[in-house]
């Protein structure tokens, strides 16, 4: 519940930023006007800035475009801002060839990309399993 109310709330602020009263009336207008899906009622879009519900992301995209905002900003406030933080921090921590790797293995289709988890899997627990190995040798004994 607490998440619905806190979309609310930024739902809301992202109205009044781009020059829109925050009432059901004006949103479910420029927001129908943008969707090419099936038009949202003015009771859905009440439900939103209620706090009583979150739209579904093909809406929540056109929300975010309508009213200039990230969408997993006007989602997750600020935490949308931490996980891309986060995920250009690891990108940076990869080298050329890993990334040229995950941007292969993204390529792939499902269940190729399954195989290739078992394989990835297989081979971190084969490395934890030699690890643990190596530091349960007695002294002065070469790991078995």
């Amino acid at each position: 519940m607490q998440q619905k109310l806190e979309f609310a709330q930024r739902l809301r602020q992202a109205m009044q930023a781009a020059g829109m009263p925050p009432r059901p009336s004006v949103l479910v207008e420029a927001f129908n006007r943008r969707y090419w899906g099936r038009s949202v009622t003015f009771q859905a879009v009440s439900r939103w800035l209620r706090g009583e519900a979150i739209p579904a992301q093909d809406k929540l995209v056109v929300l975010a475009e309508l009213l200039r905002v990230p969408p997993d900003e006007l989602r997750f406030g600020k935490l949308g801002l931490h996980i891309q933080e986060e995920a250009a921090r690891r990108d940076k921590a990869l080298n050329y060839l890993e990334r040229e790797t995950f941007d292969l293995f993204l390529q792939l289709p499902a269940a190729q990309k399954k195989l290739v988890r078992e394989v990835i899997q297989a081979c971190a627990a084969q490395a934890k399993l030699a690890a643990l190995r190596s530091s349960s040798a007695p002294p002065g004994r070469p790991p078995s």
